[in-house]
């Protein structure tokens, strides 16, 4: 059984990740803002008022785990918006940066005390992120926070070897209340999530990979 914490874990993906590694029998934390009804009732441990964006609830986090280790951290929190070059609003660009690359840079180094040896540092990231695969442009704070978040992973990757492997993992367009509920079912992707994570080596660490198995282009 492993020992996995999860941020943003309250709905969407997060949610259905806590959802299925409760299921099998792994020891979920689940890190939030506010729990949802859904989450309460899984089960899980939860802590509250968490913010990725905000140093010292990440404090408050670590001092509420205690001397707990954990297995698997899953960088789960994330904002998804679309500014067009017509229409940039540049405060939410910056929010962008704030929760979706520095929010898992900031949980991981917050956190990284509990982290076993031989630990997996997870970042859900997105194939927006991805210059090779930019075929359509818009999505500026979006794309550009993601393509840092993946800059990050590559860097945590060399920081932690030895000692941690990372993934960057795109967990396909999920119908979730973010995407305003079109792709691939939040059960579908959590599933194909967590076969990656379980499949990750050290000689692995630092890849971007789709949950369906297929390596993305930078």
């Amino acid at each position: 059984m492993a020992s996995v914490l999860i941020t943003g874990a309250n709905r969407g993906i997060g949610l259905e990740l806590c959802r299925q590694l409760a299921d099998r029998g792994d020891h979920v934390i689940a890190l939030c803002r506010k729990a949802s009804p859904e989450l309460e009732g899984l089960g899980v441990r939860v802590i509250e008022e968490v913010d990725v964006t905000d140093e010292a609830s990440l404090r408050g986090a670590s001092e509420a785990l205690g001397d707990a280790e954990v297995d698997v951290l899953i960088n789960n929190a994330g904002i998804f918006t679309n500014e067009t070059f017509r229409d940039l609003d540049f405060d939410e660009i910056r929010r962008n940066f704030e929760v979706n690359a520095l929010g898992a840079l900031r949980a991981t180094h917050a956190l990284q005390g509990h982290l076993r040896r031989g630990a997996k540092i997870i970042l859900i990231t997105s194939r927006m992120g991805s210059i090779g695969d930019n075929g359509s442009g818009g999505y500026y704070g979006y794309r550009m926070a993601k393509a840092a978040l993946n800059m990050a992973g590559v860097n945590l990757a060399h920081d932690f070897r030895g000692r941690a492997a990372v993934a960057i993992l795109h967990p396909g367009l999920v119908a979730t209340r973010m995407t305003g509920f079109s792709g691939v079912s939040p059960e579908e992707s959590a599933a194909g999530l967590i076969e990656r994570i379980d499949a990750l080596t050290p000689e692995a660490s630092g890849g971007f990979w789709h949950a369906n198995g297929e390596r993305l282009p930078w």
